[in-house]
């Protein structure tokens, strides 16, 4: 599938029909990564007749290159900190830069779990059909952290589904899933946002407007 994606409504309908046709097992429960993979999984899980919840993650970025990322840290209790090896191996960052920056990254963490789930318990992921989506992958460090995580939940079968990702990237997370479902693998990727025409950062009324539409009254999973 070429892109770009006109936006992340069309590459959410477009991952939607894709993920149907794969007629994966139920039950079936959809995890987003905030803020971006709100809008494209809340049609993934209205198609897929499944509850969507959400998978908090922060990137850590290097000090002088905040774009890119070091580590990540996730939502947990204990919370989990997955660190790109190979670019900390070339970083030289100093000792407990990336545990202080986990701590800053969990507050915000904290100030989304409460705007975005308002207390609302994790959906039991368990013995389930558990997509993950995104909007898109460049490095995979922070998506990596996210799978790591999910994976002590103990999903029967791990799926991770995004619009976009670079080739190279999608190989070294096929061990983190049982199955990856990406629209296109284009290169050079460069950027995520090149290959959206409109790629606004999402705001929280998004996010809460996205999960709103997505637990509307439909049938059951």
């Amino acid at each position: 599938m070429k892109t770009p994606f006109a936006n992340r409504a069309e590459a959410g309908r477009l991952l939607a029909e894709r993920l149907v046709g794969l007629n994966l097992p139920p039950p079936r429960v959809v995890l987003a990564l905030p803020r971006g993979g709100v809008p494209i999984a809340a049609p993934v899980a209205r198609a897929l007749h499944a509850p969507l919840d959400l998978l908090l993650v922060r990137k850590i970025g290097l000090p002088w290159q905040p774009e890119l990322a070091l580590a990540a840290v996730v939502d947990g209790d204990p919370p989990e900190i997955v660190v790109d090896e190979a670019v900390q191996a070339v970083s030289d960052v100093e000792p407990g830069y990336i545990e202080r920056q986990a701590q800053v990254e969990l507050q915000e963490i904290a100030r989304r779990r409460a705007l975005y789930l308002k207390g609302r318990s994790p959906v039991p992921v368990a013995g389930c059909t558990a997509i993950v989506v995104d909007d898109g992958i460049a490095t995979g460090t922070t998506v990596r952290a996210a799978l790591k995580a999910l994976r002590r939940r103990q999903p029967a079968n791990l799926v991770l589904a995004v619009p976009v990702a670079p080739s190279d990237t999608l190989a070294e997370l096929r061990a983190e899933v049982d199955q990856i479902v990406c629209l296109a693998e284009p290169y050079p990727f460069e950027a995520i946002g090149l290959h959206y025409r409109d790629f606004h950062q999402v705001p929280d009324a998004e996010v809460l407007a996205a999960l709103a539409a997505a637990a509307a009254p439909d049938k059951p999973a």
